[in-house]
């Protein structure tokens, strides 16, 4: 046997000696594993660190967004007697055609920049312009009116007018504790005490699954009653459902639940065709007259808008 193969034998009857020999051999193929692992440890760590703090990010912005949904509620409530008052000095004005509104705290304008931009001066605006005659509005309702308390409250109220046009838009603030046996027997009480030309708005959209299941229910009962009387009703839910998800985004004030300055405007689009058509049956259009700069109370009148001549 030669020298070499003799050392190479005694090596490996050595354990000690043949493990050092593979230590020092292969120290490439320990090192390799082992950053991977690190590798992935130290990318999985960067994740996880990552996604926790896009995760206290959101929950950051959600925090803010609900305090400022919060502070916003404070603020529309600040605005209450403002917008009550400034509806019990209008109803002071006389007009020649009488308007009286039922409803909540959309009617009053909550959450618009300035009270006559609820839908229910939106409406008023549209009625004197088509009629050219003078509009008094008598806005009867109340910030958080239910059905049960537009009975209680409003329709005394309402039985003292003779009005030409009458819009009723209630029953939202009944959805956070919707009971359909309760709101049949209180909205077939609101209907009973309205005249036949009265118009009437179906629940607004409330965007959410769960709360839009009890509208459904609700705007189910609503036509129902309404059906009985004969009574018009225009599809606000359906109006502002076709807004979309542009809608949800602008048609809300700072609280998130009442129309801002566009979303009354909506509210007033599904009111808008059967108020013109029942104020062009009861009350043609009249041209707005003036009397001629400089002349007398008999003197020629023109038509409000158009230009007056000598030789007109």
């Amino acid at each position: 046997m030669s020298a070499y193969v003799a050392n190479r034998s005694a090596l490996s009857e050595c354990p000690v000696i043949a493990r050092r020999a593979f230590s020092a051999a292969t120290p490439l193929r320990r090192t390799v594993p082992r950053m991977r692992t690190l590798n992935r440890v130290l990318a999985t760590g960067a994740a996880v660190a990552a996604t926790g703090l896009g995760a206290a990010a959101a929950w950051s912005a959600v925090q803010q967004k609900r305090a400022a949904v919060a502070a916003g509620r404070v603020r529309l409530n600040e605005t209450l007697p403002v917008h009550s008052k400034w509806w019990r000095d209008l109803a002071k004005t006389d007009g020649e055609i009488l308007y009286v509104a039922i409803g909540d705290s959309a009617a009053q304008g909550i959450g618009a920049s300035q009270p006559k931009n609820s839908y229910v001066g939106v409406i008023a605006d549209h009625v004197r312009f088509a009629t050219g005659r003078s509009v008094r509005v008598v806005n009867l309702p109340v910030s958080g009116a239910t059905v049960a308390l537009a009975v209680a409250d409003q329709l005394p109220r309402f039985a003292e007018y003779n009005p030409d046009i009458v819009t009723v838009a209630i029953g939202a603030n009944d959805i956070a504790s919707f009971d359909p046996a309760t709101f049949r027997e209180g909205i077939r009480r609101v209907f009973a005490a309205l005249p036949d030309h009265a118009i009437v708005a179906d629940l607004p959209d409330f965007y959410l699954p769960w709360n839009e299941r009890k509208v459904a229910v609700g705007n189910a009962i609503l036509r129902e009653e309404a059906a009985v009387r004969g009574l018009t009703v225009v599809p606000l839910h359906d109006t502002m459902k076709r807004e979309g998800i542009r809608g949800i985004l602008t048609q809300f004030a700072e609280d998130l639940f009442h129309p801002n300055d566009h979303g009354y405007r909506v509210w007033a689009s599904a009111f808008l065709p059967a108020v013109a058509e029942l104020a062009a049956a009861r009350f043609p259009r009249r041209p707005a007259l003036r009397r001629v700069e400089g002349g007398a109370a008999g003197d020629a009148t023109a038509e409000e808008g158009r230009p007056t001549s000598a030789t007109a």
